[in-house]
């Protein structure tokens, strides 16, 4: 058992993490959003946790808090993720479709290039020496901290969609003229999907870079944010579990097959490119389609009687 621990629990916890990225993504198609800034605010939790750790400014919070810390870095990661979100979105929700997408990739790129070029988040280097939460010794002890998060996320996710938002996030998904029609303000709703999802992002990325023990500007580019957009289509995404079991399948497979060296990547992409041509509806999707029983086949009409004169 420890040495399966030892082993894979650093992959476990990756594959909790991607399975809470593939989440922050899902919130916002509830609402018919194809919003990609989940790893900008990702990587914005992410630096927000590494320079309370580590910045002087707040060498009194520490020393005075002690392990209490990390939860404030999840708390204040949160508060400005859901900000910029409010104020992101706001705008950029009036746009629809690939539009929508690439204000959102620029979201991201724009927060890049400043981390690149700020000092206090080390610019190219980015921040090192990070300390392990809670003094964490090893990796997989992480499993306790992304662990019930995903639980908690999947719960609330559950009893969103079985509200009165639930309802009407869905109805502006299938048609936002038609909602608006019958008195469900779309921009308020889409909003709050968009916020949504943006606290989930960055609580993960607070919570990903004592893990890691380093961040850089490397956390939040255009190709995470195809990476947890493939979660989410792989695994579905009209189901809670779809982005988990996406996220978990396209995180494992290149670990799982790295005794085949660069061949993994290729069988990879080929996982990819099947599952788009033959589950459109993702994993999970096609799993539900078998379950539903099937409706009994309709007696073939008998043909009309001809009519003599």
């Amino acid at each position: 058992m420890n040495d399966f621990v030892s082993t894979y629990g650093f992959l476990i916890v990756t594959l909790l993490q991607a399975g809470l990225l593939g989440l922050s993504l899902y919130f916002p198609l509830q609402a018919g959003q194809l919003s990609l800034a989940s790893p900008g605010f990702y990587a914005l939790g992410g630096y927000v946790a590494a320079i309370m750790l580590t910045h002087p400014t707040f060498a009194g919070i520490r020393d005075a808090l002690g392990h209490g810390v990390f939860p404030l870095t999840w708390l204040v990661a949160a508060l400005l993720s859901g900000v910029l979100g409010l104020v992101v979105g706001i705008p950029a929700l009036r746009l629809r479709g690939i539009y929508l997408a690439l204000a959102t990739i620029a979201f991201v790129e724009i927060l890049r290039v400043l981390s690149l070029n700020l000092q206090i988040t080390g610019g190219a280097i980015g921040i090192f020496g990070i300390p392990q939460a809670f003094g964490f010794q090893d990796r997989w002890q992480y499993v306790f901290l992304f662990g019930p998060l995903l639980v908690l996320t999947l719960l609330f996710a559950y009893q969103l969609e079985r509200s009165r938002v639930g309802r009407a996030l869905r109805a502006i998904r299938e048609d936002e003229l038609a909602a608006d029609a019958m008195g469900v303000p779309p921009t308020r709703y889409k909003v709050l999907a968009f916020v949504i999802g943006a606290v989930l992002a960055g609580i993960v990325g607070s919570m990903s870079a004592p893990f890691l023990n380093t961040w850089n500007a490397k956390q939040g580019t255009f190709d995470a944010s195809i990476a947890i957009l493939a979660f989410v289509l792989i695994g579905g995404s009209r189901n809670i579990w779809g982005p988990v079991v996406g996220g978990a399948l396209l995180t494992a497979v290149p670990e799982v097959l790295r005794f085949l060296s660069d061949w993994r990547l290729i069988i990879n992409g080929l996982v990819l490119v099947v599952a788009s041509l033959y589950l459109p509806q993702g994993i999970v999707g096609a799993l539900e389609r078998l379950r539903r029983p099937r409706p009994p086949e309709r007696p073939a009409a008998l043909p009309p009687a001809e009519v003599r004169p």
